[in-house]
């Protein structure tokens, strides 16, 4: 397993916390997500054969949230 931390721009409360966590998890290949609404970011634990923090990104933009890179 491979660790990555993402940011996570325009979360304004738990509702998108866990919106987000939700989209996270979803995605095969996502062990754990932990979400910080203070930090505006997202921990990741993934493995790498299956998905990538690119496409981690892709998930997080398609809920309608920013994640530069």
């Amino acid at each position: 397993m491979n660790e990555v931390t993402i940011k996570v721009e325009g979360m304004s409360c738990g509702g998108c916390v866990r919106n987000v966590t939700g989209v996270l998890k979803a995605l095969a290949g996502v062990s754990e997500a932990e979400v910080s609404l203070d930090g505006a970011s997202a921990r990741v634990s993934y493995d790498p054969a299956q998905v990538t923090p690119e496409q981690m990104r892709a998930a997080v933009e398609a809920a309608g949230f920013d994640s530069p890179a």
